[in-house]
């Protein structure tokens, strides 16, 4: 399956690196660019991309309000925000507006292009430090985040079908690290981490790593060792 891709940035040459990068993966097709938050909207109405790359930071229409607006027009368009920041006033916003993922422009391109298709496949993807800056918002009950839902028959004994390195994945899951970060952190392969992750998503019936996260957040696991 072709995804369907359109660039959202105000740098043409950040626009013309992405656009070189993923002209030469099969699966990835590159049906539109767009230059700030207005263009980016006529070009979804005119091309109907699956996935759109959105820059925050762009004149006219900045990054935020164009991923609201597509949200309510073409709430079939998947939106994964590529951008510089990580703060609060950055991450908190833009997973509200709708974002699918959000992703820091230090990403590796295949990393980026995992991203993508995981994303198109319904999963949600957030860079370990706006996922950190998420779980931050989490823990503050006076600015509540519309965060990805948790499943419902998830509880805090569910954690008992988990083994004691599936635990020790989870806390660092919950603590905004990648898998290479943890296969550092643990020792172990990254391949080894991949695995892990697959089988404790699937035991705690969680979609993606960041539900996996808000679970263990708010079941007091994943804080930091002392």
């Amino acid at each position: 399956m072709t995804i369907k891709l359109l660039l959202a940035d105000d740098h043409a040459m950040v626009r013309r690196g992405l656009q070189v990068f993923l002209q030469t993966q099969k699966d990835l097709k590159l049906v539109g660019e767009a230059a700030n938050g207005e263009e980016t909207l006529e070009q979804v109405a005119l091309t109907a991309p699956d996935v759109v790359l959105m820059d925050l930071n762009m004149p006219v229409l900045d990054g935020i309000e164009t991923t609201k607006r597509l949200r309510e027009a073409h709430p079939e368009v998947k939106v994964i925000v590529l951008t510089s920041f990580s703060d609060h006033d950055h991450v908190l916003p833009a997973i509200r507006a709708g974002a699918k993922g959000y992703l820091l422009k230090d990403i590796e391109p295949e990393e980026l292009v995992r991203a993508i298709r995981r994303v198109h496949q319904g999963q949600v993807e957030l860079h370990p430090d706006a996922a950190s800056t998420l779980m931050n918002g989490l823990a503050m009950p006076e600015q509540p985040v519309a965060a990805p839902a948790v499943p419902a028959r998830a509880s805090a004994d569910v954690f008992g079908e988990l083994t004691p390195r599936e635990l020790d994945v989870l806390d660092q899951i919950a603590r905004g690290k990648s898998n290479k970060e943890i296969s550092e952190i643990l020792h172990i392969t990254e391949k080894t981490v991949k695995t892990h992750v697959s089988h404790l998503l699937d035991k705690l019936g969680c979609a993606d790593r960041t539900q996996a996260a808000i679970l263990a957040i708010k079941h007091g696991r994943g804080e930091a060792a002392s």
